[in-house]
């Protein structure tokens, strides 16, 4: 059967593969020059991802490991976690007390129906609450997590708080790597890969040939013309930045005022910067109504108290908004299966990390675009994933 993917990100990509071991011929249609959508990198010296990306261990991760389809990755070392710092209340200090004591309730469960902020108020108190919300915003990239469903933002809590070695790995090299490295596999495996090729209507191929969209939630609604492919998402404000070594910056600091973080790649992947210096990123969610200048004034406060002198050492800098990038976000009383459909009907399916597929940021891709491409080889209706 022949297949086409419209979007050569992670979830084309894992489109292209998972179509073409089930014997597929595909074409995958990417509107760029290069491959990757949001999983791209800068260039060398300083390699920076566009926004914050790490696999977190699990099925998803999973499926592409046994595919052969990752290039090498590796963990945050002990070491470097051991030196985690958290800013709340203005001061660089631990996390507090109130935050690791939720942590360890691995046995509690959380309401879809609630908003998170009166669930765990009710749970832990309303300062404990306040700073669990705020540690949300960090995996979430939102402004105020306490507005989202409490099922939502605990599991995903708990996910990022597994007792024993953090659950979450780096790519070597950047996310381009990644790409790259599927991108072979592909090609290896008899998928046609068209770049620079926008496809601006559907059908796309002879009649009758399923076509999986593979794109942002934006660029599927006018590709389709379906105004219901909407859902909520984070917005955030990114800052890159090389950075001269002291040979003294914290592996990584949460922001439990302002829900936003700062992170030193280099502890992990020193070929991430030239020889002496760090390459770090920093975001900070961006609140409603508020100015570029006022969100890069509240991050670079953080970064003064993160990182002091930080500003006497840059040698390299770029900054990135990030609006609708950073995958789905639960309001109370929706679940993934609210989302938008997999299955759009007429041979049309949809993949990305905002459609109806459960997983935890890019895993929601992966998973998604298994299931689409499992349902139009198929022809048979989408059973939900597990999650």
């Amino acid at each position: 059967m022949d297949i086409n993917i419209v979007g050569g990100g992670l979830a084309g990509l894992t489109a292209a593969v998972a179509a073409a071991e089930r014997g597929a011929n595909v074409t995958l249609y990417e509107s760029h020059e290069t491959l990757g959508g949001r999983a791209r990198s800068s260039s060398p010296p300083h390699v920076a991802n566009e926004g914050p990306h790490v696999l977190y261990a699990g099925r998803p991760m999973r499926w592409l490991e046994e595919r052969g389809l990752l290039p090498p990755v590796r963990r945050m070392p002990a070491a470097a976690l051991a030196g985690a710092r958290a800013v709340y209340g203005g001061r660089l200090a631990v996390p507090p007390a109130g935050m690791l004591w939720a942590a360890a309730r691995r046995g509690l469960r959380a309401p879809v129906d609630e908003d998170f902020a009166s669930w765990a108020t009710g749970k832990f108190g309303a300062a404990t609450a306040q700073t669990l919300g705020k540690a949300g915003g960090v995996a979430l990239m939102d402004h105020d997590p306490g507005r989202l469903s409490a099922a939502f933002v605990w599991d995903r809590f708990q996910r990022a708080t597994t007792p024993g070695p953090p659950p979450v790995f780096y790519v070597l090299g950047g996310w381009t790597n990644l790409v790259e490295h599927m991108a072979r596999r592909a090609r290896a495996m008899g998928v046609r890969i068209e770049t620079g090729a926008r496809v601006t209507e559907l059908p796309v191929g002879p009649p009758g040939t399923p076509v999986v969209v593979a794109t942002s939630l934006a660029s599927a609604r006018s590709l389709l013309g379906d105004e219901s492919l909407t859902w909520e998402s984070g917005h955030t404000f990114l800052l890159d930045l090389g950075l001269r070594s002291t040979g003294r910056e914290p592996s990584v600091v949460f922001d439990l005022d302002g829900g936003g973080f700062v992170e030193r790649y280099t502890c992990i992947d020193p070929t991430l910067a030239p020889r002496g210096e760090e390459l770090v990123q920093a975001q900070m969610p961006v609140r409603p109504g508020e100015r570029r200048a006022e969100v890069v004034e509240r991050l670079e406060g953080f970064l003064d108290t993160a990182l002091p002198g930080w500003g006497d050492r840059v040698t390299w800098r770029r900054e990135q908004e990030a609006r609708g990038r950073s995958g789905a976000l639960d309001l109370p009383g929706t679940t993934w299966r609210d989302r938008p459909a997999v299955d759009r009907g007429g041979g049309v399916y949809l993949a990305g990390d905002s459609v109806a597929a459960p997983g935890l940021l890019g895993e929601v891709s992966i998973t998604s675009a298994v299931a689409a491409v499992n349902a139009a080889l198929s022809r048979e209706p989408v059973r939900a994933p597990a999650a």
